[in-house]
């Protein structure tokens, strides 16, 4: 029994998610290892996007993964923490945009 609901050892059993749809999943890994290769953004930047998105989803298994991988592209943490911020910000700056729907409804209601 662990401590978290996510069990940090799970992470380890990802790639047996395809087990019982192997065509599906070897197609999904493929395009995933093939989105993070290098190309008109480096393997680098992909990582640290990587992160920022694990954040915004909220993934913990995303987070250490990708936290685990921007350190071992170069990666320090002074950047992981400015990456960590901007998901917030996006987070929070998406929370409020949708302030603007409350105002609607509360217009259209005349309150």
């Amino acid at each position: 029994m662990t401590d978290t609901y996510y069990d940090p050892k799970d992470l380890a059993q990802f790639p047996k998610i395809a087990e019982h749809a192997p065509e599906l999943g070897a197609k999904f890994f493929e395009w995933y290892g093939a989105v993070f290769e290098d190309g008109a953004l480096t393997a680098r930047e992909k990582s640290l996007i990587a992160l920022g998105v694990s954040h915004a989803v909220q993934c913990p298994y995303c987070i250490e993964a990708y936290t685990k991988d921007a350190l071992e592209k170069g990666c320090d943490v002074e950047q992981l923490t400015e990456v960590v911020h901007v998901s917030a910000a996006i987070k929070g700056g998406a929370a409020l945009v949708h302030g603007v729907q409350m105002r609607k409804v509360a217009d259209d209601l005349g309150m």
